[in-house]
């Protein structure tokens, strides 16, 4: 028989390895939005809304579930090094305290390289840290039958510990009733987004 002191030892360490496990799933918290604080959206054409009108892009929709300003700064086609070299310029005109990032999509499907994309992901997140503004990191799938993020948009979340929705659009592009083609959603799915990113806002403590 072990003796108490080796029992109690073996229990807090299974409560600590527990308490770890149950920290990993947690959303990485977010600084809480003030009622005027300005929320840029930032990306290619599934953040400008590409398939519906302006006022169904999701940030627009966005914007009217979180009550708080969304400025849409997205260009179709755009890559992620020419969104990388807008950036500092848009953050200066739009000094927002939380940057939606929605971009790697033009590169996948350009087959430019994941690496690379990557790279560009990484110091987009990086620029936006280092002024201090939150981010939150949406995964754009890659062309193929599972339609569903490279790991690389996770391992940049987990780095930098920022929240990160991996799923909706791979559902919103999977579910035709969704889409205005086959890359862009429709009105409906582009609200199925804004109540995504709504509901991650929340669980992270942004609102």
């Amino acid at each position: 028989m072990h003796a108490p002191w080796f029992r109690t030892a073996r229990l807090a360490a299974a409560l600590i390895a527990v308490s770890i496990a149950a920290g990993c799933g947690k959303t990485p918290r977010l600084e809480p939005l003030a009622p005027d604080a300005v929320v840029l959206a930032f990306g290619d054409s599934l953040t400008y809304g590409t398939g519906a009108t302006e006022f169904e892009s999701y940030p627009a929709q966005l914007e009217r579930l979180i009550s708080r300003p969304v400025v849409r700064s997205g260009i179709p086609g755009e890559t992620t090094a020419q969104a990388l070299a807008r950036l500092p310029i848009t953050l200066d005109a739009v000094r927002p305290r939380l940057l939606l990032l929605c971009i790697g999509g033009n590169d996948l499907l350009r087959r430019l390289g994941k690496q690379q994309a990557a790279e560009n992901v990484r110091e987009i997140v990086r620029t936006a840290k280092n002024r201090s503004i939150d981010v939150v990191l949406i995964g754009t799938p890659e062309p193929g039958f599972s339609i569903s993020p490279p790991g690389f948009y996770e391992e940049i979340a987990k780095e930098f510990g920022i929240p990160y929705e991996e799923t909706v659009i791979g559902e919103v592009l999977r579910d035709s009733s969704l889409k205005a083609d086959p890359i862009h959603p429709n009105a409906q799915g582009y609200l199925l987004i804004a109540q995504r990113i709504a509901t991650l806002l929340r669980t992270s403590g942004a609102l």
